[in-house]
């Protein structure tokens, strides 16, 4: 591996601009925030090293071999997100990053592009919301006071943001690009005319000092590998992306099955990915969920993120079986929705792991979310499912050793049914049981609105909701009238507070916990608003026996509160109900662990990783 000539920050664009440098396909994808590249471009300015960038020579007989990709240029986060796939002549060498993409592509954006955000409130899932911005320099000012310790003032812009400040003497605004289109001084000095700066020393003096540092400083240093033997190349880009640690899961894997398929591994994930993130009200599956779903599907032994388990037959078997795992998962993600989870109440991804072998396993298709033959068992996996995601730490720790186990269980059990009774007791083996404990009960009940696990802890305990409808987590007893300036309204008759700030501070705690929380159909919700829960129930279940039915369904007391000084009397005694219920539905089908020394069954890899992921 040799040190090569450092060369300029325009001239490596350049090279990017002919396709000579370009990336391999075991690079990751570009990944980096418009705050990232911007203090890439205030250390240019500063004159501080950018680091030094990792390059592999490749040869023309080793070029067929592989795919590439090109840099990133116009990056948008609404549909441009992935690398251009580019295709080049076998008959000459070129020279593929293998350490460095990302400041590479921060430059390139920087200095020939642009980069598409969405407008901060703006739709998700719209084009307007993600404009077109380039990146600028100001030349009337440094950078204002902000954390990040930047100096120069760069800032990613549209048109109209640029045009909004035409008027403003603080802000004269130069896009970046025009920069690197002014290869040499005479198109210098016909940049600074072009903005009226040529007599203003500080605006000419910024102007200039980026040009210096684009066009003739020598700042970018490259290693450059020259051996052909691909294994050994990955090797050197595991070693040198990993800064001492692995890379994530689903970059080694992705860019090894990138190399190695014969179709285009990167495209198959990343569509699937997104088509399954479609779903129902939505899901966010990472490469990770979805490519470690594949390996436990394809029956690798060790699903653990380890070099050697990446092998060519390994990658073969993932292929060959792709569009029948991608069907598999499809009816995961969907069962997934059926049982009323989406990203916003899916508090463990992992969980969609053993879903998806269990319906690749039985060769499943769409008609089990459906077909009234299969109810029974939908009901015991819906059932597994959201308890698994209530009780904490199941999807945590030593989650690879967890998978396998399940999948020994599945395959030796689970040919006609899901074996809830075989799967726990495998689950309590690993020290992870399904148990109902004081602990346990304690936490569902202080569980509040609006987080993700109340949606699941709600959708188990009254398993009466279809939760292929639309659901709405509700207050039982209205938050209006638990909102802390209602509260402070109440006078007693002789004019003082009816509550001490105290008492507010407890009714508002205790208004958004789950004793208070109840799922209604969205609709009926809708209708339902800030009435009096006595005074709805009777309007919408005017029969006796339909009001107690409803009260019984929901874990209700028979009399409900009329008034904020009823509603603690309320709470205690729905709290009371709950923790019975919880009791009887989320009882564990497994024996009692406790004999069972579950710390001789962890496994050595999983117990040196433990706090990874704290730092």
């Amino acid at each position: 591996m040799g040190h090569k000539e450092p060369m300029t920050i325009a001239s490596a664009l350049r090279q990017i601009q002919d396709r000579k440098l370009i990336l391999p396909a075991i690079q990751r994808e570009y990944v980096w925030k418009p705050s990232q590249i911007i203090r890439v471009f205030d250390s240019v300015m500063r004159g501080y090293p950018v680091g030094s960038f990792l390059s592999w020579k490749v040869m023309p007989e080793t070029v067929s071999q592989f795919k590439f990709y090109g840099f990133m240029t116009e990056y948008s986060a609404f549909d441009n997100r992935h690398n251009p796939v580019i295709d080049i002549p076998t008959d000459r060498e070129v020279v593929a990053i293998l350490d460095g993409q990302q400041r590479l592509t921060s430059l390139n954006i920087g200095l020939r592009g642009t980069y598409a955000y969405k407008n901060h409130g703006g739709w998700a899932n719209k084009s307007w919301s993600y404009p077109e911005r380039r990146l600028h320099l100001n030349l009337a000012s440094e950078a204002p006071e902000n954390e990040l310790g930047l100096k120069y003032h760069f800032q990613f812009l549209t048109k109209k943001d640029v045009d909004a400040s035409a008027d403003d003497d603080s802000k004269k605004w130069l896009p970046v690009s025009e920069i690197f289109d002014a290869p040499d001084t005479a198109k210098l000095i016909q940049l600074l005319a072009k903005y009226e700066v040529g007599n203003d020393p500080k605006a000419s003096a910024l102007v200039s000092k980026l040009w210096e540092a684009v066009h003739k400083t020598a700042s970018l240093h490259f290693y450059e590998e020259d051996d052909q033997d691909i294994e050994r190349v990955l090797d050197i880009f595991v070693r040198v992306n990993s800064g001492g640690t692995v890379l994530s899961y689903s970059d080694l894997l992705l860019s090894i099955a990138t190399a190695q398929w014969e179709g285009d591994a990167r495209a198959a994930v990343h569509g699937l990915v997104d088509a399954l993130n479609q779903t129902g009200n939505g899901f966010n599956f990472s490469r990770d969920t979805i490519l470690k779903s594949g390996l436990m599907m394809a029956d690798v032994g060790d699903i653990g993120f380890k070099v050697k388990n990446f092998t060519t037959a390994n990658m073969s078997k993932l292929e060959a079986d792709w569009d029948a795992m991608s069907k598999s998962l499809q009816i995961a993600v969907g069962l997934l929705s059926d049982f009323g989870l989406s990203d916003g109440s899916l508090t463990a991804d992992s969980v969609l792991i053993p879903v998806a072998y269990y319906v690749h396993h039985r060769g499943l298709d769409h008609s089990y979310r459906q077909s009234p033959k299969s109810r029974e068992d939908r009901e015991a996996l819906r059932s597994w499912v959201l308890r698994s995601l209530i009780v904490r730490g199941i999807w945590g720790s030593g989650l690879d050793t967890l998978l396998r186990d399940l999948r020994e269980v599945i395959k030796k059990q689970g040919a006609s049914a899901f074996p809830v009774v075989e799967i726990e007791r495998a689950m309590s083996l690993r020290g992870k049981p399904l148990a109902v404990t004081d602990a346990l009960v304690d936490d569902i009940l202080n569980l509040s609105y609006g987080k993700a696990r109340t949606f699941a802890v709600l959708a188990v305990l009254f398993p009466h909701v279809d939760t292929r409808h639309q659901f709405h987590v509700d207050h039982v007893f209205p938050a209006a009238l638990l909102d802390r300036k209602v509260l402070r309204r109440q006078k007693n008759e002789d004019g003082t507070a009816r509550f001490s700030p105290e008492e507010i501070d407890d009714l508002l705690d205790l208004r958004d916990r789950l004793p208070n929380l109840e799922l209604l159909p969205g609709l009926e919700n809708i209708g339902k608003s800030a009435k009096i829960p006595e005074e709805w129930l009777a309007a919408e279940y005017p029969s006796a026996h339909d009001r107690s039915a409803f009260l019984e369904r929901n874990a209700l007391p028979l009399s409900l509160p009329l008034s904020v000084d009823e509603y603690r009397k309320f709470f205690g005694e729905r709290s009371a109900k709950l923790t019975t219920r919880i009791h009887n539905l989320l009882k564990s089908q497994s024996p009692d662990p406790s004999n069972t020394n579950a710390s001789e069954l962890v496994d050595l890899d999983e117990e040196l990783s433990e706090g990874d992921d704290s730092d």
